[in-house]
C-alpha cells in the first residue's frame, strides 16, 4: 500500500518532537493531583492483550470506584456482567493493562498503564461490597506511568455537550442487534422487553 509509514524514523519526521509538557506529565506513581482524577471518575476503559489479540472494556461505577490503595497500587472491582470475562482471562496470561479515566464534564483524561493480577481474597472482596453484594474478584493494579491527556479530543467530539446526545431510538436495540447477528435465532423482542428490569436488578 502506498504513501505508508513504516519506520519509527519516518513517523518522527512527520510529527517532529513532542512538547516539553507532555513529556514533563509523565509520573511513575500516583501524585495527589492525578489522585484527585481517579477518585472523581465514575467511569474507566480497560485495556488487555492476550493470545487472541485485544480487548478494551468499559468499567462504570460511583466515582472513585476504581480505590487508589496507594500511590503505585490501584484496585478496580469486577462488577456483574455478562461472565465472558473477556479482560480477565487476558489478564490471566498477560498482565499489561491500560487505563483511560472519564470525567462527566471535564476536558482532561487519565491514562494508566500498568500490570494486573486478579485477587479474590475474601476481605478485598467484602471491602467492595455494594447492598450486601461483593463483587467476584478485584483486579490489582500495579502503576507503570500514569499521565492526563489533553482534552482536545473531547472537545472536538463535544462528548459532554447535551445538544450532541443521540437518541436511544436512532440506533438499533441490543434485542436487534441480537436478533441480525443470530438471524433471528435469537428473540430480540422478548430479550428488550425484559432488559430494563434485568438490568436494574443485577447492577451488583
Amino acid at each position: 500500500m502506498p504513501a505508508m509509514i513504516s519506520s519509527i524514523a519516518e513517523l518522527e519526521a512527520l510529527y517532529g518532537e513532542p512538547s516539553e509538557a507532555s513529556l514533563l506529565k509523565e509520573a511513575h506513581r500516583i501524585v495527589p493531583e492525578y489522585r484527585a482524577f481517579i477518585e472523581a471518575s465514575p467511569f474507566v476503559a480497560l485495556a488487555t492483550h492476550g493470545p487472541e489479540g485485544l480487548d478494551c472494556s468499559p468499567r462504570g461505577d460511583g466515582p472513585g470506584f476504581v480505590r487508589v490503595q496507594d500511590e503505585k497500587t490501584l484496585l478496580m472491582p469486577d462488577r456483574r456482567g455478562n461472565n465472558r470475562v473477556d479482560s480477565l482471562r487476558n489478564i490471566v496470561r498477560n498482565p499489561q493493562v491500560g487505563l483511560l479515566f472519564l470525567i462527566p464534564g471535564i476536558g482532561e483524561t487519565l491514562r494508566v498503564n500498568g500490570l494486573a493480577v486478579i485477587s479474590v481474597e475474601p476481605a478485598l472482596l467484602q471491602s467492595f461490597a455494594v447492598d450486601g453484594k461483593a463483587p467476584k474478584s478485584v483486579i490489582v493494579i500495579t502503576i507503570e506511568t500514569v499521565f492526563f491527556q489533553c482534552a482536545r479530543a473531547i472537545l472536538r467530539s463535544e462528548l459532554w455537550n447535551p445538544q450532541k446526545h443521540v437518541a436511544r431510538e436512532r440506533l438499533p436495540s441490543a434485542g436487534q442487534i441480537l436478533a441480525a447477528v443470530s438471524q433471528n435465532r435469537f428473540d430480540g423482542e422478548a430479550y428488550d422487553k425484559a432488559l430494563p428490569e434485568r438490568q436494574k436488578t443485577t447492577l451488583y
